[in-house]
């Protein structure tokens, strides 16, 4: 008897199912804003000890109003996004005040900064971002397009 061709059929189920529960759902946040409004990328200091590549950073606060309710009380995930972008290589790393979580992110991914049951019509959080490039950035100007999922349990 030849097992290859059920085994095969079960993992496929298995890899579609998983595939159908990961649904992200938009959420929008238009109550949130940045302190200042505009950041300028600064040059990083050299290390004296070399260590540290050349690069820019900047540094900044984020006052986060996130739109949950339509999914308030619902149990899930929160997801921060920076959608892929080939030419910024940069990395958002970020400290909160306790509401959210602290993570680290790069174009093309999406950290998790809640997990839960969602408490109200809004989440709410200030948190602290460090922008991080190497030194071939070269935007005197640019907009990077933050935004959040929800994955529902």
């Amino acid at each position: 008897m030849n097992l290859a061709r059920p085994i095969a059929t079960a993992l496929a189920g298995l890899l579609l199912a998983g595939v159908a529960q990961a649904n992200p759902h938009r959420l929008d946040d238009p109550g949130s804003h940045t302190v200042p409004p505009n950041v300028q990328m600064q040059w990083r200091p050299l290390s004296a000890r070399g260590g540290a590549a050349p690069g820019m950073e900047a540094w900044l606060r984020v006052n986060l109003r996130i739109d949950t309710a339509a999914w308030a009380g619902r149990s899930g995930r929160v997801y921060m996004v920076l959608p892929h972008d080939e030419t910024a290589n940069i990395e958002a790393v970020w400290t909160t005040q306790g509401r959210l979580l602290p993570g680290r992110l790069v174009p093309g991914e999406r950290a998790l900064v809640f997990a839960g049951v969602l408490p109200g019509p809004t989440l709410e959080d200030q948190i602290g971002v460090r922008l991080r490039t190497g030194a071939d950035w070269a935007s005197a100007s640019r907009r990077l397009n933050f935004h959040f999922e929800f994955d529902a349990d």
